[in-house]
């Protein structure tokens, strides 16, 4: 009796937090002077392919899931959906997470398998800002290897407390690794064309090395969960690209829709292969 009011409130909640992460650049957007959405379109297209080929398929390169590269995709797809809807991107770890379990993967392994395919990625990131020529911020070391600690003692206390929820699972071989890690570095590079192109839509020109030192330096706050398009992360940019000499409204209104335009293929790709799942259950269902 209980389940359709519980469901409504549901659908309402993911409706009101669509809304939330949407008015943070509607409401920035129209304040700028003068915004050309196709730098901003062509730039989201090589980050389309880093964000929904190039990091699925390095999860595939590291999963034991035993399941197809098209699976990854879709669920990989799903999950952005779920990112970013949630703070901190959270939501996309749990989807994905969920999604091992549904195929048979217990779930401390399923958390492990996760873990590992975003250690990789922050693997890769760093590998990139080095490999750019870009200065990485000293805190992000120190915050990654303080974070890294704790990881580890937690893995040994939970194997002194608990031995049942360590994960039985194999870590991934050196090869793996340094695909995903390829892979990662890839991925970067179309985030850098993202934000060249955002920038460019706001009517400024930066550096592509120094966008991407600046891109490095906002990473250090990605540990302080916060809505898309208004977490600290995106301040960090914003404050990143002032000090680039890019004007601070312009700043404001590159980030802003960066995370705008996040929605687009979230909304195409995500969206429609959750409506393709949720089809065909309906056509399993029995009559």
């Amino acid at each position: 009796m209980s389940s359709r009011p519980t469901s409504t409130r549901t659908r309402l909640l993911r409706i009101l937090v669509i809304v939330a992460a949407i008015a943070v650049p509607a409401v920035t957007l129209p304040g700028m002077p003068h915004v050309s959405p196709w730098p901003a379109l062509l730039g989201m297209l090589p980050w389309v392919l880093g964000k929904y080929v190039l990091c699925p398929l390095r999860w595939h390169s590291l999963s034991e899931a035993g399941q197809s590269r098209r699976w990854h995709l879709r669920a990989y797809a799903e999950s952005e959906l779920m990112g970013l809807l949630t703070p901190g991107h959270i939501g996309a770890d749990v989807w994905r997470a969920r999604r091992l379990t549904r195929v048979g993967m217990p779930t401390p392994s399923a958390a492990a398998e996760v873990g590992i395919d975003r250690l990789v990625g922050a693997l890769g990131l760093t590998l990139f800002v080095a490999v750019a020529g870009a200065a990485l911020p000293t805190r992000m070391l120190v915050t990654a290897l303080l974070v890294a600690a704790i990881a580890v003692l937690g893995a040994l206390v939970v194997r002194r407390l608990r031995p049942d929820l360590v994960p039985d699972r194999k870590l991934p071989s050196a090869k793996h690794v340094a695909r995903g890690m390829a892979l990662s570095v890839g991925y970067q590079l179309t985030i850098g064309a993202l934000l060249f192109g955002t920038v460019a839509a706001t009517g400024h020109a930066v550096s592509p090395l120094a966008l991407l030192g600046a891109f490095g330096a906002s990473q250090v706050a990605g540990a302080v969960p916060g809505p898309n398009g208004a977490s600290p992360r995106d301040g960090a940019l914003v404050f990143a690209l002032v000090a680039l000499d890019v004007p601070l409204r312009a700043a404001i209104g590159a980030v802003a829709l960066m995370a705008t335009v996040a929605w687009l293929p979230a909304l195409a790709l995500g969206g429609g292969s959750l409506l393709l799942a949720r089809r065909s259950l309906r056509g399993l269902a029995p009559a």
